[in-house]
């Protein structure tokens, strides 16, 4: 499963639009169906409408009615591996639970976390009463 998660989104890192960062993720998120949707980050000219790969690729697989999911993979070209930034954390919680989280990179270095460990006493409509 990590293989071909990490190829899906190193393939979505691709289609990337990073005009102004130059900074291209991709990430690939695999529902229980086995179904991966890819997405890959998309950047505007005011950057608080800027939308990462993450976030795409659930939007896409919630548009398409998937509802669980069994990992994660985000995929940056740098040395350190990248993870999700915090607003991606909040939504890859309340959409994707305690999943694994992976974290490669162009040369082949790769991590698994899990998302509890990524976001330690998350927020969640449990919170909402």
């Amino acid at each position: 499963m990590n293989d071909e998660l990490v190829r899906a989104a190193t393939a979505a890192r691709e289609h990337a639009f990073a005009p102004y960062s130059r900074f291209r993720v991709g990430a690939a998120l695999q529902s229980e169906s086995g179904a991966i949707y890819k997405g890959c980050n998309v950047e505007g000219a005011s950057y608080g409408l800027t939308v990462c790969a993450e976030r795409v690729a659930i939007w896409k697989a919630v548009s398409e009615g998937e509802r669980r999911f069994r990992a994660i993979c985000v995929v940056a070209d740098t040395a350190d591996l990248t993870p999700p930034c915090g607003a991606c954390r909040q939504i890859i919680w309340e959409f994707c639970g305690d999943i694994p989280v992976i974290l490669a990179n162009l040369t082949g270095d790769r991590v698994v976390y899990s998302m509890a460990e990524l976001l330690p006493r998350p927020f969640d409509g449990g919170f909402l009463g």
